[in-house]
């Protein structure tokens, strides 16, 4: 089954025929219930990371709820769609963009499953290599990025905006991390798939991040980016190859997977 984690603006997927199910985890309540559809023959699992009515600010969504959710309902490939901002005016709203890279600035997320055990993974490259040559491999989709990841919810000083990118980040995000690296745990392939809504405080002078312009933007292309994810699990092979994901190869966990 593949899933599809909704960001802002992003709380449907399918039509009122979808199946809906509700979960539950030792990590509590999801975000939301799932809805369960097809695309392009695939079985396609829906979850909105703000909730159903965006109830959940990014430092407060329940990340490890909503990925062992995910994972005990079937889902072993995930692709992600979110709203960024970009630290560089060559990516101006609207460019969609599938990063290759993460740098995690956000504090006190519950970030593993593995609090015991003396396990680690490996995560180098966040993103599933199989997943993002799907999507980046579509029309109109910027190849590579890094992403820096911050704490939320407020939006970035012009100082922080013009240091992250002089550190040569090109989008900035408040949910891609811990959500990578707790699909990572779960030996699930996970891409990103960011949408551009703004250029940050310190990309244009005089400018600066609003939340109801990222909203407008959003909305504006939220078609297309369906769209687009469509496409994209339109491109997903039936049956999953990767090994790149499968962090814990020859080792024992303390614990079974869901």
């Amino acid at each position: 089954m593949i899933g599809v984690i909704g960001g802002s603006g992003f709380y449907t997927f399918f039509g009122a025929d979808a199946r809906t199910i509700d979960l539950d985890t030792p990590f509590g309540q999801p975000s939301a219930p799932v809805t369960v559809g097809e695309v392009a023959g695939h079985e396609v699992a829906f979850l909105p990371r703000h909730g159903l009515k965006h109830e959940f600010s990014p430092h407060t969504v329940p990340y490890q709820a909503n990925m062992w959710a995910l994972r005990a309902f079937g889902v072993r490939r995930i692709f992600a769609p979110c709203a960024v901002g970009s630290l560089t005016p060559e990516l101006g709203p609207g460019a969609m963009v599938v990063p290759d890279q993460l740098v995690d600035r956000t504090n006190g997320r519950g970030d593993t499953y593995f609090d015991s055990g003396g396990i680690h993974v490996g995560f180098a490259d966040p993103y599933c290599p199989t997943l993002r040559a799907v999507a980046a491999d579509l029309p109109n989709v910027v190849d590579g990025g890094t992403m820096v990841v911050v704490q939320g919810p407020r939006f970035s000083t012009r100082a922080e905006s013009r240091w992250y990118a002089g550190q040569g980040f090109t989008l900035i995000n408040m949910t891609g991390y811990p959500e990578a690296v707790l699909a990572r745990e779960l030996e699930m392939c996970y891409a990103s798939i960011a949408l551009v809504t703004d250029l940050d405080a310190g990309v244009e002078a005089g400018a600066g991040v609003r939340a109801v312009d990222v909203f407008a933007e959003f909305e504006r292309n939220i078609s297309g980016f369906k769209q687009l994810v469509h496409e994209a699990i339109a491109g997903v092979a039936p049956e999953r190859t990767c090994t790149h994901c499968l962090a814990h190869e020859g080792v024992s966990l303390p614990f079974d997977l869901p």
